[in-house]
């Protein structure tokens, strides 16, 4: 048993590894900004402690006797007028210099896939900028590069169930998004593997179009795929670029950039697309 430190246990992926870490029977200690919603997710911790870690003061003292930490901090929707480089990369690398203070032996930072590919897009800037920082930090270290989460794909299913998929080209782009619980698991592996980084993606890989087909099916609707020109694409970045703040404009640009390449990744896992899907059904 280790004592883990995890970062952003309140966020989709964070939940997901704290379960994984109890269930491994590791001491958990989870940094949360709202100790209330951490306790109404129900999830197991043996100590939960308050920090922003936009703010270096707070975190004071919160690497103490850790082992390892393991970090999922990272903007999804921007809020609160923060940006990507207060977030992804400031925040991440207070953490990482209390870490170094702290005498912390690993540190495992969840990135994304191609984000090495992508630095010219905001959010990936910031991301590699830390991991950049994580590897001069001389902490062993181990980035994981997923690819998109299975709650990504939650658009293709809303989609479906209005009755008609867009899709950007021919549809033919492949992925194999990942469930935040498989994902979790590669995270705790990482804890005693030597590797630098790792890929990682879900079991399937499908088309963006075979996506669609799954999605209609859980939805019990008939397919209608409606295939907008890749000058489509680059008129709404064009437009979007103009007309919207930094915060809104982000999220958009990562989304129709990857919507628009293969984002493939070593399969892993045993969650699959449809099975998340039939779940969304089930929950309406």
């Amino acid at each position: 048993m280790a004592n883990i430190l995890i970062a952003g246990a309140t966020g989709y992926l964070g939940g997901y590894i704290a379960q994984e870490l109890k269930r491994q029977r590791h001491h958990t200690r989870v940094l949360v900004r709202s100790v209330l919603r951490f306790e109404a997710s129900g999830i197991e911790a043996d100590e939960i402690v308050y920090a922003e870690i936009t703010d270096k003061t707070t975190l004071q003292g919160c690497c103490n006797g850790v082992d390892a930490v393991i970090s999922s901090v990272g903007i999804t929707r921007q809020r609160d007028g923060l940006t990507y480089m207060d977030v992804d990369y400031r925040a991440n690398l207070n953490l990482l210099e209390e870490a170094v203070r702290a005498g912390v032996k690993k540190f495992v930072y969840v990135s994304v896939l191609n984000g090495e590919r992508l630095r010219h897009l905001k959010i990936c800037e910031a991301k590699e900028r830390f991991v950049d920082a994580l590897k001069g930090s001389g902490v062993d270290y181990c980035v994981i590069r997923p690819n998109g989460f299975f709650s990504d794909m939650t658009e293709f299913y809303t989609m479906a169930t209005r009755g008609r998929v867009y899709l950007f080209g021919d549809g033919r782009y492949r992925s194999n998004p990942i469930h935040g619980a498989d994902l979790a698991k590669v995270c705790v592996e990482a804890l005693g593997r030597g590797d630098g980084e790792m890929d990682v993606g879900g079991p399937e890989t499908l088309t963006q179009k075979e996506i669609a087909q799954v999605a209609f099916d859980a939805a019990g609707k008939p397919t209608r795929i409606t295939y907008v020109p890749d000058w489509g694409r680059r008129f709404v970045l064009a437009t979007a670029r103009l007309c919207l703040s930094k915060a809104r404009f982000g999220p958009l640009e990562f989304f129709m950039h990857v919507m628009a390449m293969d984002m493939v990744a070593p399969e892993y896992g045993e969650h699959t697309v449809a099975n998340f899907f039939q779940g969304l059904k089930k929950t309406g």
